[in-house]
Parts: C-alpha cells; structure tokens; sequence
C-alpha cells in the first residue's frame, strides 16, 4: 500500500508544475486548407472554442481535425514545449509561423527530443511565445480519446518528464516483477494459477506500455512501430482471458459458484476467438472481432465481479483478495470509459492512475497468491504425513520408515547402530477373543509405550500387523539390551488382557547391532531372527542377535 501512495504521490506531482493558459479553438479538416486559412478564420473568430487545460474529445472528422492553441500573453522567454496528453496513437502536425511543419506519433522513432507519456513538440525560440499554435490531428482507426495541451518553459517539461519516468517505470516494475515471481511459484508448485496471474499481468503490462507510449520511449520498441493497434487489441482481450482462467481456479468457482464457472470459461475462449479474428488479415473476421471487443469486456468485467462476490460470500477467502485487487482497477476503467464519452474533463490523471491501479492490483493479489501458495504447502505437508504415518498409532509406516533408516544409516559417522524388531505376544489370540476394536486399541497403547522409551531422533515404526521396529543411533549391544529390556517391562505393565483370565499382552524383541556390510534390509532380517530367538525362549524378553559360529541360543533375555 504504501508503494501505491508513493506512486500516486509522484503522479500528483508531476501534473503540479506550474503552466500557462491557453486557449483553443477547433474544426475539421476540409479540402483546400491550408495553415494560412486556419489562421485567418481563428483570428475572423469562425472556429468552435474550447478548453485546452481539461481533457476535450476532438470530433474525429474524415480527414482530421485542426486545433489552434493560443498562449495569450506570457512573460516567458525561455524555449518553450507544447505536450499533448495522454498521447493520440495516430499522427499530429504541427505549424509554425515560418510555414514549417514537425508531425509527430507515440510510436515516431526519429531524430529529437520524445515526450514520455505524452507527445511533445519542442518550440523554436524563434517562435514568439505568444503567438497561436496551429495542429493537424490526422484521422485514425481507434476511438478517439480525449486529450489535454500544456505550454510549459524547458525546465518544468523536463521536470514533469523525470517525474512521470520514475512513475510509469515503477509501476510497470512492479506489475513485471509480481508476474515473475508468480511464474517462479507456478513453475514449482506446479500450478497453473499462478502461470495464468503471471500472463494476465504481462499483457496488462503490454497495454499500459502501449496506451502510455512507454514500450516507444524510453524503451525504444521501435518494432512495435504501427502495429499499436493490432498487438493493444490483442493484449485487452488475452489479458480478460487470462484474469478469466485465473479467478476460475484462484476463487474456487468449482466449489463456491459452479454454475458461473462455465461462463467464466467461455468468456476466456471468446476473447482468444477475438483475438484470432483481429489477427486473421481477413477483413470480414477483423471487422468482427472488432465489434466484439467491447461487448465482450463489458460483459466480462460485469461477470468476473458477480463471480468474484458470490465466491466469497460462500466462503471463497481468496476471493477477497480478487475483489480488493480487481474492483479498483474496474471502477476507473469504467471512469475512464466514462471520460471518453466526455464526463470528467477535470481528471486527466485518471489516464496514469491505470498504472498506479495495475500496481496496487499486482501487490494485493500477489498475496492472495502467497497466502494460497502457503495453503498448498500446508495440504501437501498434511498429506505426505498421512501418506507416512500410520493411521491407527501415529507412527512412520513400513514405507517411510525403511526411507528414513537409509537416510539415517548413510550418515553414520562412525556411531554404532542397533536395530531392534518388536512383535506382540499373544496378539492373534486378543483379537479372536476380544475382537478387533479391543486390538487396535492395544496397539495403540503399545505404540505410545513404546515411544516413551525411546529418544526423539530414534527411529520407531510400525512394520505390519502386531510387528514394531525402532532403530537407536548411537546404541552398542549393552545399551540396545537395556532399552528393548525397558520396552518389554512397559508393555507388560500395561496390563492389556488377552482373554480375560491372568495372560496379558507381552512384546518379544530381537536386537541386531548393524554390522560394515549390513544394509537396511540385512539387519533388519538379522533382527527379526533374534526375536523369534526371543519367542522360543519363552516370550516377553530381548534376545540380542547371535553370531553365526555360537549355538542357537537367547544372549541376554528379559521377562
């Protein structure tokens, strides 16, 4: 937010500089004029007046129409500089009292000083100051816009210029650098929401860059030269298709307002329809496209907003951050619609304040997109836990657990290891007698007596059925003895019934300290032999693994 006050504070200042009044006068342009014409029926007071400080839509004549400014008295002696704001994308002329003339377009690339989100048209001093100035606005394809004139000395024009440069540049920084990052969480959450706010960003971008001038100068695309119309008409449309494919998956439509999630998409795949008919070199088709341009934005802002409202009234919460992002930007694009049909003359700002908009826009949905990114890491955290614990004791599955134990034994460091192999006595039988419920419950109580005993960076897991295994880094074969001792003693005083009568529920374990050549698998075979040593040893005790030249018996036995 406050990078937005501070833009919208050098854009206050920069339309602060001190200019002079003028006063203007228009017609169209009719066969046979010539500037000397002009002149003479402006000073004979036969032009239509106008206000040249507010914003006026020139009638778009067949072929063109003339503008006298007059600067009436200036004590001025300094070069003076006549800007036009915001640019006109067609051509405008200007004539000076030596019969000389210097046209001039947003996208002219010749020699000389350019105007910087406006055209500028640097005055001779031989010109008197206050003598009229007379323009030549050639006819062109596109809506006319209305347009505001300023007369300023070299100094303040290359004052506002610095100010509107650092403006406009930061703005389209922002917007370009929130894409970028977008694209970056896209690329690795794999997410194509994030893809679809990256693009709609671009061609925002793209389109304040041409309506402002900005990709001209100072960017220098002189590439784009003349195809303003064509490639802006083809960014309106992709950026609505894009913000179309984006709001569907960023507010959820799919669960909070399936039934617009259909014409939310087809509003996407109309405007790329358009944008192929406007790029088709077929007439028939351009002529379409072009008639379809401005319904289609209509409708689809209006629709995008229903969707974005509903959503989060049913409880979409990024689709809060869609509407705080998004309604601004549409509140003065319909003010600016509303200004080109005429309304507030007053407020030639609101031109600029699209990029100011579309930076404010950037920042707030770019956390909509943070917050959403965390969500995802959170879900997908939430399920690689489920995927490796398991459900019934909270302990690491046979999976993960044999993942974990080779990532543990790689980094031994030169510690002993030991492993230990658990398996409940009598456990079959509790189940046949007792049933089911009674022996998850027991396993459950087994798992959290277990895990008492052993440290947190010990490995405990459930290896299948009634079967445990724990692997205790650090451990030789007298202090592995003595903890699997503390496990059988902890299960036994659990005092878990098998039938009701005196048995109770009893652990056997086998210990197998790791070996240079064991693999993961190889010990806990070695270990699993040594509990069944266990078992037929008489049950509830710990058997450390025997070598292979000694007899089969318990080395070391609990009860």
């Amino acid at each position: 937010m406050a990078l937005v006050l501070c833009l919208i504070g050098l854009l206050l200042a920069g339309s602060a500089s001190a200019t002079s009044s003028l006063a203007g006068s228009w017609r169209d342009v009719r066969e046979g004029d010539t500037p000397a014409k002009l002149l003479a029926e402006y000073r004979d007071g036969e032009l239509q007046r106008f206000d040249p400080n507010l914003l006026f839509r020139l009638p778009k004549g067949p072929l063109g129409t003339w503008v006298v400014l007059d600067p009436g008295t200036s004590p001025a002696q300094e070069q003076q500089v006549l800007s036009i704001y915001p640019p006109p994308l067609g051509m405008v002329t200007l004539y000076d009292q030596n019969g000389h003339n210097v046209s001039l377009t947003v996208d002219d690339f010749g020699q000389g000083p350019h105007g910087h989100g406006r055209l500028a048209f640097v005055l001779g001093r031989d010109v008197p100051v206050t003598a009229p100035l007379l323009l030549k606005f050639e006819p062109s394809a596109r809506i006319a816009a209305p347009v505001s004139f300023r007369l300023q000395d070299w100094n303040h024009y290359l004052g506002d210029d610095a100010h509107w440069l650092v403006f406009a540049s930061s703005s389209l920084a922002v917007m370009l650098a929130m894409a970028l990052m977008a694209l970056c969480f896209g690329l690795i959450l794999r997410d194509l929401t994030f893809v679809w706010y990256a693009a709609y960003l671009v061609c925002y971008a793209a389109i304040q860059g041409i309506q402002t001038g900005f990709v001209y100068h100072p960017m220098g695309m002189d590439w784009l030269a003349g195809l303003s119309i064509t490639v802006g008409s083809a960014a309106v449309a992709l950026s609505v298709a894009f913000a179309s494919l984006f709001m569907t998956r960023f507010c959820e439509l799919q669960r909070f307002a399936p039934l617009l999630r259909i014409p939310v998409l087809s509003l996407a795949v109309g405007m790329v329809a358009v944008v192929l008919m406007r790029c088709s070199q077929i007439p028939s088709l351009e002529g379409i496209g072009q008639l379809l341009v401005n319904p289609l934005l209509t409708l689809g802002a209006a629709l995008l907003l229903l969707a974005s409202v509903i959503a989060a009234v049913r409880g979409s919460r990024h689709a809060w951050f869609f509407l705080a992002g998004w309604t601004p930007l549409l509140v003065l694009t319909a003010m600016t619609s509303a200004q080109v049909n005429g309304a507030l003359p007053a407020l030639p700002w609101l031109n600029d304040a699209g990029l100011a908009a579309g930076a404010f826009e950037a920042i707030v949905l770019s956390f909509g997109l943070a917050d959403r990114a965390l969500l995802i890491r959170r879900d997908r955290d939430q399920v690689r836990v489920l995927a490796d614990r398991d459900s019934l004791t909270q302990l690491l599955n046979r999976r993960a657990w044999h993942e974990a134990a080779i990532v543990a034994m790689s980094d031994l460091g030169g510690r002993p290891q030991a492993l230990l192999f658990l398996d409940l006595d009598h456990f079959k039988k509790l189940n046949d007698k007792r049933g089911h419920a009674a022996g998850d419950e027991a396993l459950a109580a087994v798992a959290e007596a277990l895990r008492q005993e052993l440290r947190p960076g010990d490995l405990l897991g459930r290896y299948g059925g009634e079967e445990f295994v724990a692997l205790i880094d650090g451990a030789n074969a007298e202090e592995a003895l003595l903890v699997a001792t503390r496990m059988c003693r902890r299960v036994h005083r659990l005092e878990i019934p098998v039938d009701g009568n005196q048995l109770a529920l009893t652990v056997s374990i086998g210990v197998a300290i790791r070996r240079a050549t064991d693999s993961i698998d190889s010990l806990v075979a070695r270990a699993d032999q040594a509990m069944y040593d266990a078992k037929m040893a008489g049950r509830n005790r710990a058997c450390l693994q025997r070598r292979p030249e000694e007899p089969n018996v318990p080395r070391r036995m609990a009860g």
